[in-house]
């Protein structure tokens, strides 16, 4: 028999070892720090063994039952239970689950609900939208006219009023709603009814608050006139990175017609291990998932309040800061930099965040504000009286000027105490 093959370069095999350094050296970052971006969070047990499995290297185009690659047996039998799963989840009559992310998904419906050169209407990303509602992004992508919604930025949300007038003026295609900074719900019965009032079809992009959605903790999106939602699996809902596309249609038409919008549309194949893991994510939100948003949106709340006791300023304090995962703080003048420089201070104690607009800054790589999210500090256990602890380590790296190394070493304490997933059916290490 020859040889499989020659001599290793050496070379190359420490590269690839150093890949793995890193790799493992990344799990030590998150799990020493206080990991509170957004749109992360981290996944089970089962979940883990899910995605690291066979099916990673596998292939089923097409739909359970109805495929172009033999050896699909097992895994129509996984895409099926997700499928029923996810209905029951997001109490939908329509949900495909193939979806690679949530802007893959928005890409999608997108297609499905327009063609290039129709008007829609959305949040502007310097208001929150997300990069995918702007021409930059997926609404670029598909060629569309893009108008933007009025803004309150008291309240952290569309003009109702103003967005409404807009809609019935514009007679767009399709109505967007949805953010990526999204504090609270969006007035969708309103801006729904003065959509479908113009014959436009209404999107709502879930990503960041699926999990509250499907928790019962934020807002009901297809009793309230959306039409088509979509989402993340990887932010407030904890599964691995992917999308899902979620509609109550029982048009057999118009479900044909977002399945086709995925595929072919949008994937071939599709990531079968995170969609094995997603499935299996599904069944813990089944069980778990109204506690764990429930405690979300506790925590949110809670660390907000302590942010603003320790003299941050913190955007919508009159609303209570947040009915989300997420609060925003500003920490200097519009277009300063200073959401930068702060994230930056933050790294070097061990707190991970991200930098945001805020509504007035233009430039998004000089921000001056942070965009922080309790979703994976909840679901390693913390409640809201680690809120107030998390709150007093942002003080004394941001307004006591304390040394950013001295700080750090509390951290690591705080998060050394929480490293264990919850909410899920094995609890076991947040951070392998």
């Amino acid at each position: 028999m020859a040889a499989l093959h020659c001599m290793v370069d050496e070379n190359n095999r420490q590269l690839a070892e150093s890949v793995l350094t890193a790799v493992n050296s990344s799990g030590q970052h998150y799990g020493n720090g206080l990991p509170m971006i957004a749109s992360e969070n981290i996944i089970s047990p089962m979940v883990r063994k899910a995605t690291n499995s066979d099916l990673h290297g596998r292939y089923a185009e097409g739909l359970p039952g109805k495929r172009y690659y033999q050896g699909c047996d097992d895994f129509d039998d996984i895409e099926s239970l997700g499928i029923k799963l996810a209905k029951q989840v997001f109490n939908a009559n329509f949900v495909n689950i193939q979806s690679i992310s949530g802007t893959v998904s928005n890409i999608a419906a997108l297609k499905a609900l327009t063609i290039p050169g129709d008007k829609i209407s959305a949040v502007s990303t310097a208001d929150g939208g997300h990069i995918s509602h702007a021409r930059m992004g997926a609404v670029g992508l598909r060629g569309l006219d893009l108008h933007t919604y009025p803004w309150d930025e008291s309240r952290m949300e569309p003009d109702v009023d103003a967005a409404c007038a807009m809609i019935r003026d514009l007679e767009p295609k399709l109505a967007l709603v949805g953010q990526s900074v999204f504090l609270f719900p969006t007035p969708l019965r309103e801006m729904a009814d003065a959509a479908h009032e113009v014959g436009a079809k209404v999107m709502y992009d879930g990503a960041h608050v699926l999990g509250l959605i499907a928790g019962g903790q934020f807002q009901d999106p297809l009793r309230e006139g959306a039409d088509v939602m979509t989402g993340s699996s990887h932010k407030t809902f904890p599964g691995p990175q992917g999308g899902f596309m979620i509609s109550d249609t029982d048009d057999e038409k118009f479900q044909r017609k977002l399945n086709s919008a995925i595929f072919p549309g949008t994937n071939s194949s599709y990531h079968l291990h995170h969609v094995a893991g997603k499935v299996v994510a599904l069944a813990e939100f089944a069980e778990f998932g109204a506690n764990y948003a429930a405690d979300i949106v506790a925590n949110a709340k809670a660390f907000g309040e302590a942010m603003a006791a320790e003299g941050f300023d913190v955007l919508a304090e009159e609303r209570g800061f947040t009915a989300s995962h997420q609060i925003l703080t500003r920490h200097g003048e519009q277009d300063s930099g200073a959401g930068a420089k702060a994230a930056r201070l933050l790294e070097d104690a061990g707190i991970i965040t991200n930098m945001n607009m805020l509504p007035g800054d233009t430039k998004a790589l000089t921000p001056s504000g942070l965009r922080l999210g309790v979703q994976e500090l909840t679901r390693v256990g913390m409640g809201v009286d680690e809120m107030g602890d998390v709150a007093s380590l942002y003080a004394r790296v941001l307004l006591k000027a304390e040394d950013p190394s001295s700080v750090k070493r509390d951290v690591r304490a705080l998060k050394g105490e929480h490293q264990t997933v919850h909410y899920c059916f094995d609890e076991g290490p947040a951070y392998p």
